[in-house]
């Protein structure tokens, strides 16, 4: 459990070091929100969720347009904040895959979390580290 709650505290971070507007994808002028919504956001979902970690991270995500209970993780939104990797189609490939492998779209807290895991298991989840000793 206090691993799990790491996880999504590095994932959270992450979410605040990053702003981009994208328009590439068809998706007009999505931007992530100020660090002060974030943590807004994120008190507000650790509170809904009375920190159970897959409803904070579905709730989170949701906030902040990364996610959606029809199609799960936006593949391409999260992929950019990643574009120095160089490896933004893979990534958009292994987010998708993920999506498919774990969707449960009755259930779309364990999805959220199903997925997240699938996706951060291997490079992804590396890259994720990396940013978060970086900004240390």
């Amino acid at each position: 459990m206090i691993m799990e709650q790491l996880k999504l505290h590095l994932l959270c971070c992450l979410l605040i070091g990053v702003m981009w507007t994208v328009s590439a994808d068809g998706t007009s002028n999505w931007q992530l929100p100020t660090v002060e919504a974030v943590q807004h956001s994120l008190q507000s979902c650790q509170a809904q969720a009375a920190g159970e970690a897959a409803n904070t991270l579905r709730c989170l995500a949701k906030q902040l347009g990364l996610w959606s209970d029809i199609d799960g993780f936006k593949a391409k939104r999260i992929a950019y904040m990643f574009a120095e990797h160089q490896q933004m189609e893979e990534l958009i490939v292994v987010i998708d895959y993920c999506n498919n492998r774990e969707q449960r779209k009755q259930q779309p807290a364990q999805w959220a979390y199903a997925a997240y895991k699938c996706a951060t298991a291997g490079r992804f989840g590396r890259w994720v580290e990396e940013y978060m000793n970086n900004i240390k």
